[in-house]
């Protein structure tokens, strides 16, 4: 105990967790209803949106917009223009409820939840969950698996 105490005092890292509670949080939006969630998506999302996300979980841009299959002059065009297409903007609201999901599953320790999605899974065909999810029936399969995790299902 007196180790531990030592350490923190040192300022040795500590656990940094997280809670969301309204969906999309993770990308910063400050969404109430569902109605005003259709409309951001069909208005677009702000580039913003990626760099909440990345701040949230570590994870780069250029990495977050591969994922949701944005090339990279593409991006560079979103950057400049300050706003994601509709369809790019759904793609990253399914990836950042997928994160939320898995930092829930981990109690909210955020490094612990990105390790996980960035690691091959055999339920998942040996892809990472990122890769699963950049398709819907896919994003639904890695949902189905970190809800069978919660329930302490073997997958």
């Amino acid at each position: 105990m007196a180790s531990r105490t030592k350490a923190l005092r040192l300022g040795a890292p500590t656990r940094k967790t997280v809670r969301f509670r309204k969906t999309g949080e993770s990308l910063g939006l400050s969404i109430n209803t569902i109605p005003e969630l259709i409309r951001e998506v069909s208005h677009g999302f702000s580039y913003q949106t990626l760099v909440a996300l990345e701040t949230t979980s570590g994870v780069s841009v250029p990495a977050l917009a591969q994922t949701i299959g944005i090339p990279e002059r593409t991006l560079a065009r979103r950057r400049a223009a300050g706003r994601l297409a509709p369809e790019e903007s759904e793609r990253l609201l399914r990836l950042s409820s997928i994160f939320e999901k898995a930092v829930e599953l981990f109690e909210g320790n955020v490094s612990s939840a990105v390790n996980w999605l960035t690691m091959p899974k055999r339920a998942l065909e040996n892809q990472t969950p990122l890769q699963y999810a950049k398709t819907e029936v896919g994003a639904r399969q890695v949902e189905n698996l970190i809800g069978r995790l919660e329930h302490g299902v073997f997958s």
